[in-house]
């Protein structure tokens, strides 16, 4: 399918336009934060979210400028095929991964926090709502509820007709309704129970523990076969409760700090200064009802420094 509605055809690529290439260059850099921000939300992964970047700007970089009226309508287009068929090929990827796959963390900047659909749309417990739709489903999702953008214009990216993705919206808004967290949750409300969280854990207070937990809490670890972690969801107060206060057993040489990761409070442990294990989690009703302790190394390169994220 062409590129159509922004574009134009130009007849020469970016080595024989000239000065073109840098007004390209100047398109594509205004709106990164942005398309990152839509290739992650779409695959949940960071390395693939900057591999579909790499992508997109091959392709970009091969079109006239001057013949595309709206820029950012046409990038995010790009974008969006490129994740789409990433998307396809990450699945087949995790049907393999060892144990259960979380998205890859991402420390972020407090007005990320202050933009509340946006930290909805990309704290873990979303993403992992956004991981049981289809791929067409979920591009459709991310596009009109997060990002805003008329059904004509998801219609180009997905290659549907604006009838066929207005049912798809409507599939997709439901099936997330249903299975999104149960109703807003402050971010006070959320530190305040990994406050409590974390106190408990350093402590070795077990009954701390279960008082902060709900009773149906579910924990996933992502080792990813790499470092050890649970191999399936440990469900329930008691069983989360004792494996999570035997992170006490490190002692001193471990430290569990607060700090914003995609959007939203969270924990980082390090052990002897290393990041370990990023714990996000879900909170309803001022219980933990969700635990994501991320140890897969390979998804720990993003809590070092934060990421930027645009609407």
């Amino acid at each position: 399918m062409g590129e159509r509605g922004e574009h134009t055809r130009g007849a020469a690529g970016p080595r024989a336009r000239g000065g073109r290439t840098d007004r390209a260059t100047e398109g594509f850099v205004a709106h990164r934060n942005l398309l990152f921000t839509v290739a992650y939300e779409m695959l949940g992964s960071a390395a693939d979210a900057e591999d579909v970047l790499q992508e997109t700007w091959m392709r970009w970089a091969d079109v006239d400028p001057d013949t595309v009226r709206d820029t950012r309508a046409y990038l995010v287009r790009i974008t969006t095929r490129q994740a789409l068929s990433r998307l396809r090929t990450l699945r087949r990827r995790k049907e393999s991964y060892v144990g259960p796959w979380l998205p890859e963390p991402l420390l972020t900047t407090p007005d990320v926090a202050e933009d509340i659909e946006l930290a909805d749309s990309v704290s873990m417990a979303m993403l992992l709502v956004l991981e049981t739709l289809t791929p067409t489903e979920r591009a459709v999702f991310v596009l009109r509820e997060v990002f805003g953008l008329e059904y004509d214009e998801i219609a180009e990216a997905v290659g549907k007709s604006p009838a066929a993705v207005r049912q798809v919206a409507h599939r997709a808004r439901a099936h997330v309704a249903a299975r999104r967290p149960r109703g807003a949750v402050s971010p006070a409300e959320t530190r305040a129970a990994l406050e409590a969280f974390r106190r408990a854990v350093e402590t070795g207070d077990l009954q701390g523990l279960l008082d902060i937990l709900a009773p149906d809490v579910v924990l996933l670890g992502d080792g990813g076969g790499v470092v050890q972690a649970v191999l399936n969801p440990v469900v329930g107060a008691g069983p989360v409760a004792e494996l999570a206060a035997g992170l006490g057993r490190f002692g001193a040489a471990a430290s569990l700090r607060a700090a914003q990761v995609n959007g939203h409070p969270a924990l980082l442990l390090r052990l002897d200064g290393e990041i370990d294990t990023v714990v996000a989690v879900r909170v309803d009703d001022g219980l933990i009802t969700g635990l994501y302790a991320v140890r897969n190394p390979v998804k720990l390169s993003r809590v070092e420094r934060a990421t930027l994220l645009r609407r």
